[in-house]
């Protein structure tokens, strides 16, 4: 018996350490060759040529960036928190790999399928918030100051319609489990929870407003206020350099693929697909770099707006039309 619970304990601990390794390969392997979609991608819509020295039409490009950035010296100004400077990165990028853990890319890949995911999730990105905000304050300088007050404004004004989306979402599952979500959503397209209108006819307004707010908290154009290059130089990541910056630029696309597949899972049925040509993997994939495909797509299209136009559409707009769709769902619940 107790040969039984060692071996069991030995292959699960391998079988942690096996995800874990992979999670930090994902994450790495989106941050590098997103960056480079994110330079590919604009120099196609403006007829141009993006990296195409570095290897076989520039997809070497992403590995010598990084070995840049390893080989440069992390440098910490005078008058900057030194332990707070160098904890900031590591609290930024290690909830985000966190996240990742708990995301079903099919039926049976899922590093570990947690009842309560939905909250987990949202629990760690709080601390991504609390490390980028440190990483500002920590810096000793103006304009990375500047930047960390606005993450704080940023994201209590984009928390609160996401989180009544989330709400309404949980009402028609009656689960925090992504895995189960999911499942309510097989049997067709029409199923998905984005074209759900028995269960209120604002769904395919609330993913929208998701993906905004997805945006937002991503810090992704043109909600990106702190970094903000045209006022900020850098903004929180003025002073950062080498791998400091590089955990920084890690965690902004895990961010990005995290909301996505989030997207994916809660509104565009997950792994499931009517036609069936291709194992779930292979369609939750799809949908998910779709919607990644469009995050690029919009900060190439859309300017930059204004701080105070950002909290106005935030507070005036997003929140009382995720408030309408919470109660209709509520009401149509009850009534239906």
């Amino acid at each position: 018996m107790m040969t039984l619970l060692h071996n069991d304990f030995v292959l699960e601990m391998i079988r942690l350490v096996l995800y874990a390794v992979g999670l930090i390969a994902f994450a790495a392997f989106n941050a590098a060759y997103l960056s480079l979609l994110e330079r590919k991608i604009p120099s196609w819509f403006q007829l141009r040529y993006g990296p195409k020295e570095v290897g076989w039409w520039g997809l070497l490009q992403p590995v010598a960036d990084g070995i840049k950035l390893l080989t440069k010296q992390l440098l910490v100004q005078r008058g900057a928190d030194v332990v707070l400077f160098k904890l900031a990165p590591a609290m930024v990028v290690i909830p985000a790999i966190m996240c990742l853990a708990t995301i079903p890319f099919s039926e049976t890949l899922v590093p570990r399928n947690i009842n309560l995911g939905l909250l987990v999730i949202f629990s760690f990105s709080a601390i991504h918030v609390i490390g980028t905000m440190l990483g500002g304050w920590a810096s000793y300088n103006k304009y990375a100051s500047i930047a960390a007050a606005r993450v704080v404004a940023q994201n209590i004004a984009y928390e609160i319609p996401l989180l009544l989306i989330l709400v309404s979402l949980v009402m028609i599952t009656h689960s925090f489990n992504l895995h189960t979500i999911v499942d309510q959503q097989a049997g067709g397209f029409w199923r998905w929870n984005v074209l759900r209108l028995s269960a209120s006819p604002l769904m395919p307004v609330a993913f929208i407003i998701y993906f905004i707010c997805m945006l937002a908290e991503s810090n992704r154009a043109p909600f990106d206020m702190v970094e903000a290059e045209s006022e900020l130089i850098a903004g929180a990541f003025t002073e950062y350099s080498g791998m400091g910056f590089g955990l920084f630029f890690i965690a902004e696309y895990a961010n990005i693929v995290v909301g996505c597949a989030l997207g994916t899972i809660l509104f565009l049925g997950g792994w499931h697909c009517p036609f069936g040509l291709l194992p779930g993997l292979h369609w939750f994939l799809i949908k998910m770099y779709f919607l990644c495909f469009t995050v690029i797509w919009v900060r190439w299209s859309f300017p930059r707006t204004q701080f105070y136009g950002l909290l106005n559409l935030s507070w005036k707009v997003l929140i009382p039309i995720a408030l309408a769709n919470l109660m209709i769902t509520a009401i149509m619940l009850k009534l239906f």
